[in-house]
């Protein structure tokens, strides 16, 4: 056989080889067949596409560059040449490339098929699309075309258009991975989550090693509440592809709602050593830091963050919240300032929760609601719930929420979920937080009529269980609280929706329908600050339990480094909710009252360090601020009872911390301020009998706290008969609670069934 001869049979060899998906033996086959027949263009650029599949894009380019020196117009030839410069250079200079071989043969489809590609990179997106369908026009058929459309109409928002484009492919082409993944992608974004999973899986077992594929499956399964899974989809990713910085990010995403913030925080460090600007990154990182209390990395964290994308969603607020936990205040007046402006803005300045302790306009909490719910909890396209009626004999309340163990919000309500009238209402529990089976957490199972643990199901899958359960009214307790999901109550899984007791403002949310308040938390004149129409309880919106228990042992002030005789100021409040204005107060109080100390919860030991440091700024002797540490909750209701007077908080009340106060016998002094959060412990008091102790102003605020110091009399006084109120005053008494809340839910139900929409109405 002859040289030409032999050089041919390599040829139709390699292409058979090339054609198996046997790259390296076809690769080899090229080679030879080049030896035998140096120059050959139809050789050099099959050699150069083996190369590019390969991912050897210099080889490939090298190999088009020699045959264009010998044939300058060799179409072939220069759209591989693009292909290869669109990934070692870029897609400007493969568009020349592309249109070089368009010039020489117009109507070449794969040229139009990688204009298109390249004109997608640069963001000409109406021209990509045109480009693919000129590709299409010439050769209809075309399944890499019809995928790469797909993938320009996902970019211009048109994911129907998208799905139908991937479609077409599959009908031509059915074993086309790509074209399986890109599918994927699209229902993905149309949150038809159980197609994506499959079509990713169809994709794998086509092709096994397709880490991208693998990545975005793992992101179903997080979206689908199944981490664990989503986790193992990652590993297997990161198997292929081990410097995979988008799978190490959302690796640590998974780990993190698998409560290892730990590991998570290492899978986020490897992400950024591969990657060391990615963003999203770095703000999850800020997350694990959270969870794990490590908080002045945390603000490190978020100071990296905002030098690599200043403008990142919600990081200038993230940043704000860690140094307020930490009391860091060298920044805190300007940046509170530049936060509400933002939010006013209509900015993704902070989140709603955040935002409770910075804000004092209700106004501004509500657009800063309003911006949050729109770009991550927008209403569900395709509601649940549409409009049937129920009309059971019994009304079916379902309470949701991921604090049904120890946590402030059970201590509040536990005893009304048990107060409930059986006989004119079915109480369901809708369990999506963690389950320590602790004591709370069994009380809480005996309580309801069926607690559903849904930890595990999408939103979507949650809102149709209530759906199927016939709920009448869902009762969201979580708002905007850690471990939140609003996303149920966005896919309208009842016919009545109510943000209630978690999160303390307006959700800005159209699928809300009511929020529980009273006259002193949301006045009238408020009502336009909250997109939920209001129900007005008659005496306090919050909830108590009147068998909550204190322990029998009271400790010494000894014991818990207090003075015998000095005056005990306390606040127990989360130390993210004291501020500067807040500390000048309680600083001007020490100082004149002699002997005094300011007796507060220790979060962290940063805050220790930190507000003693403030306390000597301000002339006070760092040791007359104590730290008290977290004790189970019956220990420290019992402590409470050595202090002399409660401060609070404003922006942001006491709310849970101000009914333990008052259960103990521990008055509290307030500043009524212009929000919900800061309106609350004004409606404690005034449910416990106990209006005097609201003011109006940090100066009468300071006034009476140090009227009350040094008025032992009137303080005993006080404290007299709030241990009477206590036994006969609303706040504590629960069953009569329940007569109001009820009554509340009878009247929605009622409004709801005559077809009426939500309207404000209050409870008698």
């Amino acid at each position: 056989m002859d040289r030409l001869a032999e050089a041919k049979q390599l040829f139709l060899d390699a292409l058979a080889l090339q054609e198996r998906g046997d790259l390296e033996q076809a690769k080899c086959a090229y080679q030879e067949a080049l030896a035998l027949a140096p120059g050959r263009p139809s050789v050099m650029n099959n050699l150069a596409a083996v190369f590019i599949e390969l991912k050897n894009y210099p080889e490939a380019r090298l190999l088009c560059e020699r045959l264009l020196e010998l044939h300058p117009e060799d179409e072939t030839a220069l759209l591989n040449l693009g292909n290869c410069q669109l990934k070692l250079d870029s897609a400007e200079v493969a568009l020349l490339s592309y249109d070089r071989a368009l010039g020489v043969k117009p109507e070449y489809a794969d040229a139009l098929n990688s204009r298109g590609s390249a004109l997608l990179e640069l963001k000409r997106l109406q021209e990509a699309l045109e480009s693919c369908d000129r590709a299409l026009a010439i050769k209809p058929n075309y399944a890499e075309a019809l995928n790469n459309r797909g993938n320009v109409l996902l970019e211009l928002k048109r994911p129907g258009e998208a799905l139908a484009s991937y479609e077409r492919a599959l009908a031509i082409k059915p074993n086309y991975a790509e074209a399986l993944y890109n599918r994927g992608n699209v229902l993905l974004e149309l949150k038809r989550l159980g197609e994506a999973l499959a079509s990713y899986d169809r994709a794998l077992a086509i092709k096994p090693g397709y880490a991208e594929a693998l990545y975005n499956r793992g992101n179903v399964l997080l979206e689908l509440e199944r981490p664990g899974e989503a986790l193992a989809s990652y590993e297997r990713a990161l198997a292929i592809k081990p410097d995979y910085a988008e799978a190490l990010n959302n690796r640590g995403y998974a780990l993190l709602q698998l409560n290892r913030p730990q590991e998570a925080l290492a899978s986020y460090d490897r992400a950024l050593a591969t990657k060391p600007d990615f963003a999203e990154a770095l703000n999850n990182r800020g997350d694990a830091l959270l969870d794990l209390g490590r908080h002045e990395e945390l603000i490190e964290n978020y100071k990296t963050l905002l030098s690599v994308k200043p403008d990142y969603d919600y990081a200038r607020g993230g940043l704000l919240r860690a140094q307020m936990q930490c009391c860091e205040w060298a920044e805190y007046g300007e940046s509170a300032a530049q936060t509400s402006e933002d939010i006013r803005a209509g900015k993704r300045a902070d989140t709603p929760f955040n935002f409770l302790a910075v804000s004092e306009s209700a106004a501004d909490q509500l657009k800063c609601s309003q911006t949050f719910v729109a770009d991550k909890y927008p209403a569900a396209a395709q509601p649940v719930w549409r409009g049937e009626r129920y009309r059971h004999d019994k009304i079916r309340v379902a309470y949701l929420s991921a604090d049904l163990r120890d946590h402030a919000v059970a201590h509040l309500i536990a005893g009304l979920f048990e107060a409930h009238d059986r006989t004119r209402f079915d109480i369901a529990a809708i369990s999506f937080g963690p389950d320590p089976n602790d004591e709370m957490r069994a009380r809480l199972r005996a309580a309801f009529n069926r607690f559903i643990d849904v930890r595990e199901k999408s939103d979507q899958d949650i809102a149709l269980l209530l759906r199927e359960l016939e709920i009448d009214i869902a009762v969201d307790l979580q708002g905007f609280t850690k471990h939140c999901r609003p996303g149920i109550v966005a896919h309208r899984a009842a016919p009545v929706q109510v943000n209630y007791l978690g999160y303390p403002g307006t959700m800005g949310a159209p699928y809300i329908d009511y929020i529980l308040g009273d006259q002193h938390v949301i006045p009238p004149e408020h009502q336009s600050y909250y997109t939920e129409k209001v129900v007005y309880l008659p005496e306090c919106y919050q909830p108590n339990d009147s068998k909550r228990r204190i322990a029998a042992r009271t400790p010494t002030r000894a014991e818990l480094g207090l003075p015998e005789e000095g005056f005990v100021f306390c606040c127990f409040n989360n130390n993210h909710k004291i501020n500067p204005p807040v500390f000048d107060v309680w600083a001007r109080l020490l100082n004149k009252v002699q002997g005094s100390v300011l007796w507060l919860l220790e979060d962290n030991k940063i805050v220790a360090r930190n507000l003693r440091q403030e306390a000597e700024r301000r002339g006070i002797a760092p040791r007359r601020v104590i730290f008290a540490p977290r004790v189970k909750m019956e220990e420290h209701l019992a402590r409470q009872r050595l202090a002399d007077l409660f401060l609070d908080t404003l922006p942001y009340n006491a709310h849970v911390t101000a009914s333990d106060a008052l259960w103990v016998g521990l008055p509290v002094v307030t500043y009524m301020g212009g929000t919900f959060a800061g309106r609350v412990a004004a409606s404690l008091l005034n449910a416990v009998g106990l209006p005097e102790l609201i003011t109006s102003s940090r100066e009468d605020y300071e006034a009476l706290a140090l009227k009350l110091a040094v008025n032992r009399e009137l303080l005993a006084d006080i404290k007299a008969r709030l241990a009477q109120n206590r036994a006969t005053y609303p706040l504590f008494n629960t069953d009569r609670f329940r007569r109001h809340i009820e009554a509340a839910y009878i009247t929605m139900r009622e409004h709801s069934e005559r077809g009426e929409p939500p309207a404000n109405f209050a409870v008698p």
